[in-house]
């Protein structure tokens, strides 16, 4: 159809809506022409106006040979304002010369540009033919506008096998597998023959699914139309079996092949290495050279991903020089596979030296960098390639971020972590869920629990890290209680992997949830995940911590014997003070031919200072390096200390620390600091905290420790010069809180707890039970011996909160059953005695675990031997509880 000139402006309206016309409204109408007319322009008004509408007015021989040069000559403006000019005049436009200006706006990438061609267009016709119908095809795939293409393949009066070819990879590209599928089945059924553009664009979407059946289907296809001996197709059909699983099928045809070309060496080799097929796959690499193929940078990295998966460091180093000296190390992509592979085998050193000759380098290659070096256990070099990729002028991506937060993590930076969470805000990285996971764990390492929450709730779509990550954080923060919550509302929406068990079960562990706890171990063997990673010996210390040494061994009997399940069984007993009995396990693990490692001789340690086995002790100590090959660290010289400390060996303990081969830490003062507490020697005493405070004045513990010693040598002025030195430094010590399980439901005490229902019939029960002692002349609670700055002291580092945890227990359970409670902080001797009390008048058994050990009574006698009780602190810093 053509239209004059003159022909009256009129829009012929289409059977439907299309979603161009919704977007531009407002639109100046085109006649078009179907073939190439030559226009007599007259001499009067119309020529006069094209001169003046158009400084380098139209050419009034041809104006669509001149609109078709602009845009052969890229001119994509110009040509658009002389196609408004011939507009306005009525000049219809050509076939020839529309498919033109399509073209130059999907070269240009110029979507607003070509919608408004096509509205030009569109408006003169109905219909469009196929030539220019395939060019918009194009063009609305190649912007990835599927529903704009639909349109347009709709009004084409004819189609042939380009336009479905075009349409099904459009869909194929944007993820749209099924309806890609359809399109090629409906494309067979209306009587279309596939062509050699078709095949590989199907299998390439049957792999993606992956389908492997209807992948079959097709491959019947390929034989029928007798496409069988093509290359390229037999290369779709190759990587379409390894993308579904079926390597024999893509081999068979592989070897099969009477010519390949180097697409289809690289498809069966990266089949392979998809596989998990590593050794085959690289024995192909060598083959492929083999018959003088020579491998491009597709195959070389996958090649060296396969290096790295395999831990082979010598074959990582040989492609490495092949790579040299066939000069594909001057490409960013394999340099940055280099360091990939060199870090992964712990090579930093190697890694950095590839990293310092690359010429050319992107944001990946930073990345592989910092992603490194943070892997490596080397934060500190993970931030300071951060800072210089900021000098170089580099912006990060959302995976380099994640890294960095993860490195400020590690080392506590919170003030570099909040500078990187407003960097994310502000870049808009804060939507991957990656960077909002990775700051969750930055906030609740560096103890900002709070500020982690908030970002967890920020995340619209949670998935199983980031709730694992907010349990992690509400467990090192001690919120364990809420760490529990947390993880049944996560059940509710989300099924939690074996790293989110152990996390809950370490949370279990540290509150004595024995009941959640079991539960975590009835999921994990009913989903299978009972022997996941480091589950089986989250489970055993689980046991071991809430003092269940029984189902412990059935735990230990029932997995792999691996060193930390021994040394877990072993820190049990070092809790209970059984010196001997560790002795005797550590005897045991080392005739069943395991190695023992530096965790190991801490518990053993410290089970030989609770049982005052300094000769044994001594003993283990001088043997770990030249009978087990284990060098003594800053924790095991502590551990000496308060060996030699607790038995009232001071002297020894103090010239132990003189001669000691490494500069002594906080933790070692702090073990002698505990022994002149329990001798009350407080010159040494004194000499100890100076050292402590010279490096650590921010761990309560060691204040602890000297207001103890200060109290039990009766100087309460020194005491109250601590008091007012932690006040003074912003430090308080955490409130006392004990948990009590009662009929599978933990129960939390806070001192001084108001608040609980049964608040009122705990009390009345506590009464009774002071009243009682007080006529068994055990004097209640607060005796007459004891004076106010005593019971202030007791108070401030106890609390009491156990207490109403028993009597809770009692209240709620029947006659006889036993009662586990699990403290924050240590026992004084007030609680102590009264527990001995309660379990000899009610015949229950009764176990308390504090910070630092388990305390079991029965018939009014404690496991501990009622050794002094009051202040008997860790060394470490409160945040290091159990």
């Amino acid at each position: 159809m053509a239209f004059s000139a003159k022909t009256p402006r009129s829009l012929i309206k289409s059977d439907l809506p299309s979603p161009i016309h919704r977007k531009l409204r407002k639109h100046k109408f085109l006649y078009f022409s179907n073939r190439r007319k030559t226009h007599q322009i007259s001499s009067t008004q119309p020529q006069q106006q094209l001169s003046f509408l158009n400084t380098n007015s139209l050419n009034s021989s041809d104006p669509n040979s001149h609109l078709h040069l602009l845009c052969i000559n890229g001119k994509l403006q110009e040509a658009l304002n002389y196609l408004d000019s011939m507009q306005e005049l009525q000049i219809p436009l050509d076939e020839d010369t529309a498919i033109g200006m399509v073209r130059l706006c999907e070269w240009k990438r110029a979507f607003e540009e070509g919608s408004k061609v096509y509205c030009y267009v569109s408006n003169s016709s109905n219909s469009l033919s196929l030539r220019l119908g395939n060019a918009f095809l194009s063009m609305f795939v190649r912007f990835g506008k599927l529903g704009d293409a639909w349109y347009v393949f709709g009004k084409m009066l004819e189609r042939d096998v380009f336009s479905w070819n075009v349409l099904i990879s459009g869909y194929a590209k944007k993820g749209f597998f099924d309806e890609a599928l359809c399109l090629y089945h409906r494309m067979l059924w209306v009587g279309f023959k596939p062509d050699v553009y078709t095949f590989p664009c199907v299998l390439r979407t049957c792999g993606a699914v992956p389908n492997l059946e209807r992948g079959k289907e097709v491959h019947v296809h390929v034989i029928r139309f007798g496409f069988e001996a093509d290359v390229d197709v037999i290369n779709a059909l190759i990587t379409m079996y390894v993308k579904c699983g079926d390597l024999p099928k893509a081999r068979l045809l592989f070897d099969k092949m009477a010519r390949r070309d180097r697409i289809s060496w690289n498809a069966i080799i990266s089949g392979y290495f998809e596989n998990g097929e590593y050794l085959e796959g690289i024995r192909l690499f060598f083959k492929m050279r083999e018959h003088w193929f020579d491998p491009d940078l597709m195959t070389m990295t996958s090649v060296i991903s396969a290096c790295e998966s395999l831990g082979n460091e010598r074959l990582g180093r040989e492609i490495h020089g092949y790579v040299i000296v066939t000069g594909m190390s001057a490409d960013v992509s394999v340099c940055n596979s280099l360091i990939q592979i060199y870090f992964s085998l712990g090579c930093w050193e190697t890694a950095a030296k590839v990293f310092d000759r690359m010429e050319w380098r992107d944001v990946v290659s930073w990345t592989a960098m910092i992603s490194g070096y943070e892997n490596n256990v080397l934060p500190d070099k993970a931030l300071d390639t951060y800072r210089m990729m900021e000098l170089h002028g580099f912006v990060p991506d959302e995976i380099t971020l994640a890294s960095v937060l993860s490195a400020c993590a590690y080392l506590g930076k919170l003030d570099m972590g909040i500078k990187l969470h407003e960097l994310a805000k502000r870049t808009g990285f804060i939507s991957y869920i990656i960077v909002a996971n990775t700051l969750v764990d930055m906030y609740s390492k560096c103890k900002c629990i709070d500020k982690a929450l908030e970002v967890f709730h920020s995340i619209p779509d949670k998935d199983v890290i980031s709730w694992t990550a907010i349990i992690l954080g509400l467990r090192l923060n001690n919120r364990c209680f809420e760490a529990l919550i947390f993880f049944r509302q996560m059940k509710v929406s989300l099924k939690p992997n074996s790293v989110t068990l152990v996390s809950v079960l370490s949370a279990c562990a540290r509150i004595g949830g024995l009941m959640c706890g079991k539960e975590i171990h009835a999921y994990a063997l009913r989903t299978g995940m009972a022997l996941d990673g480091f589950l089986p010996n989250a489970l055993l210390d689980m046991y071991v911590r809430c003092g269940r040494m029984g189902p412990a061994w059935n735990q230990f009997n029932s997995q792999k014997k691996d060193v930390s399940a021994w040394n877990i069984l072993l820190t049990g007993y070092a809790q209970r003070g059984q010196g001997k009995l560790a002795v005797e396990f550590f005897n045991r693990m080392i005739k069943s031919n395991v190695s023992p490692d530096e965790i190991t001789f801490i518990p053993l340690l410290c089970a030989c200072s609770k049982s005052e086995m300094v000769t044994e002790g001594l003993k283990y100590f001088n043997s770990m390096e030249l009978k087990y090959g284990v060098t003594p660290n800053l924790k095991h010289y502590a551990c000496v200390v308060d060996l030699l400390g607790c038995a009232g060996q001071l002297e020894e303990a103090c010239e132990f620390i003189q001669e000691m081969p490494i500069k002594p830490d906080a933790a070692i003062w702090g073990a002698l600091l505990n022994a002149c507490r329990i001798h009350r020697q407080v010159e040494l005493g004194e000499f100890a905290a100076q050292r402590i405070f010279e490096s650590d004045r921010r761990s309560v513990g060691y204040y602890v420790l000297l207001c103890n010693l200060y109290a039990n040598s009766g100087k309460w002025d020194e005491v109250a010069k601590v008091r007012k030195m932690m006040k003074d430094n912003g430090l308080v010590i955490d409130p006392g809180c004990s948990w009590v399980e009662v009929k599978g439901k933990i129960h939390a005490f806070l001192s001084g707890d108001d608040f609980h229902p049964q608040i009122n019939e705990i009390n009345a029960l506590l009464e009774g039970i002071y009243e009682k002692m007080r006529v068994a002349g055990l004097g209640g609670p607060k005796c007459d011996s004891m004076d106010g700055v005593e019971i202030s002291k007791a108070e401030i580092f106890c609390g009491h909160s156990e207490r109403l945890a028993v009597a809770f227990g009692l209240i709620n359970t029947v006659p006889g059953t036993p009662i586990w409670v699990t403290k924050n902080l240590y026992m004084c001797q007030s609680c102590h005695s009264t527990i001995k009390f309660i379990s000899k008048i009610v015949r229950r058994e009764i176990s308390v675990r504090d910070t630092e050990e388990f305390h079991h009574f029965k018939d009014g006698i404690c496991s501990c031997g009622d050794v002094e009780i009051l202040g008997k602190a860790l060394t470490n810093t409160t945040s290091e509880r159990n």
